[in-house]
């Protein structure tokens, strides 16, 4: 995909908007508008989901894959109502067969999640929730395209042009076989920031709760992580791109107060 002009000018033109304009206004700026980004993640989603089933690892009849569907089937909808970009999302769920403990979200709401999230951490329906509308959130909240648009201040967007996600959807070629020329598009070594972590914890809690999944499951979860990657060291704390565990634990109890009356409002 080109851009509307060069990317040279877009960089210089970008540069001299950006304090008036934020990372996701960029992004618009240098040709990655939402239904354009949203189109081409669309389409490198179907590659991606090919090479899955040509390796045998899409997971569609599984009594995991039917639980995972079963809880992204109910937060859809409060994901359509919490959608702010202007721009419908075609919300789509895959399940891989992979003892990772991951799962991604894509523009536009084409979403993974691997089998080892939920068999490894025997997750129960609230905190496979948890984890679905954490990714989710980043879906809502554009954070690949704001990824770009930092790409751009920071003058590492050289190639993006031919970059689908700027921002890390956690995809392995371990975990499913893909090619790394495929995998390239999606940006994986650029992790979301802890900011948008945190958006996205925020975001994901309440969408859950508005589904009638107990929000305090989203604690279970990084108590679950814990014992299997524990990343609560000093170092972790200072450098890491993300927030450690204990901190993300910390930050959701501190917003249960606000989401458990929704939860109890829409229980079930």
């Amino acid at each position: 995909m080109k851009t509307a002009f060069p990317l040279r000018s877009a960089i210089a033109a970008a540069t001299l908007a950006a304090a008036l304009a934020g990372c996701t206004s960029v992004a618009d700026m240098v040709g990655y508008d939402s239904n354009t980004l949203n189109e081409s993640a669309a389409k490198s989603y179907g590659q991606v989901m090919q090479q899955a089933r040509s390796k045998q690892v899409l997971d569609t009849t599984s009594q995991t894959s039917r639980r995972i569907h079963s809880v992204f089937n109910r937060l859809r909808p409060h994901a359509e109502r919490a959608n702010q970009t202007g721009v419908a999302f075609n919300w789509q769920m895959s399940v891989i067969k992979s003892n990772e403990l991951n799962a991604w979200a894509m523009p536009g709401g084409k979403m993974a999640m691997y089998t080892g999230m939920v068999d490894r951490l025997k997750l129960s329906n609230d905190e496979i929730a948890a984890v679905v509308g954490h990714e989710m959130a980043h879906a809502l909240l554009e954070h690949s395209k704001k990824a770009i648009g930092q790409q751009v201040l920071t003058g590492l967007a050289a190639n993006v042009g031919g970059s689908i996600v700027a921002a890390s959807t956690g995809i392995s070629s371990d975990a499913i076989g893909l090619s790394s020329d495929l995998l390239s598009q999606y940006g994986v070594n650029m992790p979301f920031s802890r900011s948008q972590e945190r958006e996205a914890d925020a975001l994901g809690v309440r969408l859950m709760a508005e589904a009638g999944y107990n929000p305090q499951a989203a604690v279970s979860v990084w108590e679950k992580m814990n014992k299997v990657s524990d990343n609560n060291n000093a170092l972790n704390a200072i450098t890491s791109s993300h927030p450690t565990n204990n901190a993300r634990m910390e930050a959701i109890r501190k917003m249960l107060p606000e989401v458990m009356p929704v939860y109890e409002r829409n229980r079930r």
